[in-house]
């Protein structure tokens, strides 16, 4: 292993002084490399999980493990022997993911249609089965069983038609039941021979394949990013791969980075602090609040609303984050009615809040001092700095009165797809009331939380 080792440091040494790059193999070098705008301006995202789990689709993408795991779950084992003969293997779901209705070109046109500015694909998850025709899972991906398809090839080809979308991809570093993988873990990951032959070299292979601007790594099995080694990786990917230029990376590299190291922090599934974050983190999230593969069990109430939906974007993107949110596809591979249906309406709702989102900052405040269903975010242009105020309930007496941002002498205040401006005034050294007329039902801009602008605010 010094060997492969010393061979990649001179690699890396060899193209820095080529392309004039100096990103070292070390965590300090890489939490130095900015990240790349066009992330943080986009804010929300599209999360996709699909694999041989969506087969049995019960309970979770954690159906494998939790069918032969330890301890296993007694209603995955329960569901198994009511349905399947004694002999049957996980493998054999493998041959039903069919993937028949599966349309890339659909599910680009549903992503654009939300709103997000991005997309992120789970190319393997970790029961180890890859979604493209990988040189390193043999009979194991989605060409050899299943679909016979090379899933995301062609979901990078229809996102990239687009180009108000980039693609993404999602990989696990380790898998469940690999046996390399087991051996490393048995040696107290001692010795790397799952991650040399096996996860490293797939992540090289689909960043030089399809070329993913964002790089969601996940799984570190406990592991240090030693054993998996995540800073020659990602020293590579900024440096020499084909996307250094352009390319977001997460914080999920071995066990204690998270949340420490990385592009942007993940910290935690569903993270979404609620305060301002000093470093840029994306809250990842599902809309089926117990499953990120699809479940055939889910009750309507397992899904979000649309206005928790819109609540999770707005106060993750006035802390300073972006949100991914996930569907997962049937087997067939379709995207069940409601998930489109939340997706397209927050579409709908960006096309007429999107100002107040996309490319901005937290303000100074993130929730009103005085109003908790108010949120904000800004923008500065230096002449002018304009505050947006959400607000999640819509002010029934006809005022709306806010803590924390004081108007200044030109500050104008307007309803995003609303027209005309709102009579205020200041409510002390701080604060401000403004008279909201009656709005009838068909002129209100949205069904779901409604924007204020305010322009050139003083503080």
């Amino acid at each position: 292993m010094a060997a492969a080792h010393s061979f990649v440091l001179c690699f890396l040494t060899l193209s820095a002084l080529c392309h004039g790059v100096t990103y070292k193999p070390t965590w300090e070098s890489i939490d130095s490399r900015p990240l790349p705008s066009w992330y943080d301006e986009g804010k929300l995202g599209i999360f996709i999980h699909w694999g041989v789990f969506s087969v049995p689709s019960f309970t979770s993408e954690w159906f494998w493990y939790r069918w032969k795991g330890v301890p296993p779950n007694a209603k995955v084992v329960e569901f198994m022997k009511k349905n399947y003969p004694p002999d049957f293997t996980y493998a054999d779901f493998a041959a039903d993911f069919t993937a028949e209705f599966y349309d890339p070109d659909e599910w680009a046109e549903i992503f654009e249609a939300s709103g997000a500015k991005y997309v992120v694909f789970v190319s393997k998850h970790h029961e180890g089965f890859t979604n493209w025709p990988s040189k390193y899972s043999f009979n194991w991906n989605s060409m050899d069983v299943g679909p016979h398809r090379d899933i995301v090839g062609e979901l990078a080809d229809a996102v990239r038609k687009n180009n108000k979308l980039r693609f993404g991809l999602y990989h696990s570093l380790f898998e469940w039941f690999n046996p390399l993988y087991l051996q490393d873990h048995a040696n107290n990951f001692t010795t790397q021979d799952y991650v040399v032959r096996k996860t490293m070299a797939e992540l090289y292979e689909i960043v030089n394949k399809y070329k993913p601007e964002v790089i969601w790594s996940d799984g570190d099995g406990h592991a240090p990013d030693t054993y998996w080694n995540a800073t020659h990786f990602l020293a590579w990917l900024y440096n020499d791969s084909p996307v250094r230029d352009t390319v977001v990376t997460n914080d999920r590299w071995g066990n204690g980075i998270s949340c420490h190291h990385g592009g942007f922090f993940t910290c935690r599934d569903r993270y979404n602090p609620g305060t301002k974050q000093n470093h840029k983190f994306e809250n990842a999230m599902t809309l089926d609040k117990r499953s990120w593969g699809f479940r055939r069990e889910a009750a309507l109430g397992d899904y979000l609303t649309m206005d928790e939906f819109v609540q999770t974007l707005i106060v993750t993107v006035s802390c300073g984050g972006n949100l991914l949110v996930n569907v997962g596809p049937t087997k067939y591979g379709t995207i069940v009615p409601i998930f489109e249906e939340r997706l397209r309406d927050m579409g709908q709702w960006l096309q007429v809040n999107g100002e107040g989102i996309y490319a901005s900052q937290p303000w100074s405040y993130q929730n009103d001092t005085l109003n908790s269903d108010v949120w904000y975010t800004m923008k500065d242009s230096g002449a002018s700095k304009d505050v947006y105020a959400f607000v999640l309930k819509w002010p029934t007496d006809g005022t709306l009165t806010l803590g924390a941002p004081t108007p200044g002498s030109t500050t104008v205040v307007t309803l995003l797809g609303y027209t005309g401006s709102f009579d205020y005034s200041a409510t002390g050294a701080r604060g401000m009331t403004i008279k909201v007329p009656t709005i009838g039902f068909d002129s209100m801009p949205c069904q779901w939380a409604w924007t204020f602008k305010l322009t050139s605010i003083a503080n």
